[in-house]
């Protein structure tokens, strides 16, 4: 049985499972990969954000997917659709996102998987779609630009006031 909603030619994009958990927390704790983010997560927060990744797929048939290379079988990180409704004036909204171990970095997987998920949130029916990151994030806001999303604006991200080094954030959309 095919375990994959969707692929590409060389991705896999699928639910969690619990044999997901060992592999994503070691990608959560690694404070390179985490460096735009409040923190490294530890295993415990790691299983926190499967369960929510799976709520939410559940309420809404989409969610920042588990995603393995296809050659090896191996997890790679996520990338997916989350829903925002922080405090702001563009939330609710649906955003994309991307989180990947750095074995996978520059070799262009993090682009070809976002643009497999805007092609599943057009089949979706949603008609706009939001991706944000901190200012500094330069690596996440050029595969913004790569997967043809437009700059919108900058906006203090409500959820990190706790976190001035990160906390100014730039927001990209795209609408279908």
């Amino acid at each position: 049985m095919n375990p994959y909603l969707f692929t590409t030619p060389r991705l896999g994009f699928r639910t969690w499972q619990a044999f997901d958990l060992d592999d994503f927390a070691a990608i959560n704790a690694d404070r390179e990969v985490m460096r735009f983010f409040q923190k490294p997560l530890s295993r415990e927060e790691t299983q926190a954000m499967i369960d929510r990744m799976l709520r939410l797929f559940e309420e809404k048939g989409y969610c920042y997917f588990a995603v393995d290379q296809l050659e090896t079988k191996e997890l790679i990180g996520t990338i997916g659709l989350g829903w925002k409704t922080f405090e702001a004036d563009f939330t609710p909204c649906v955003d994309i996102g991307w989180r990947i171990g750095k074995k996978w970095w520059n070799q262009g997987l993090t682009t070809e998987g976002a643009l497999a998920c805007l092609d599943f949130a057009k089949q979706k029916g949603i008609r706009e779609v939001l991706s944000m990151a901190s200012t500094g994030n330069t690596a996440s806001i050029q595969v913004m630009k790569k997967i043809g999303m437009s700059y919108w604006k900058e906006f203090f991200h409500s959820e990190l006031s706790n976190f001035p080094d990160i906390q100014r954030c730039s927001l990209y959309r795209i609408n279908f």
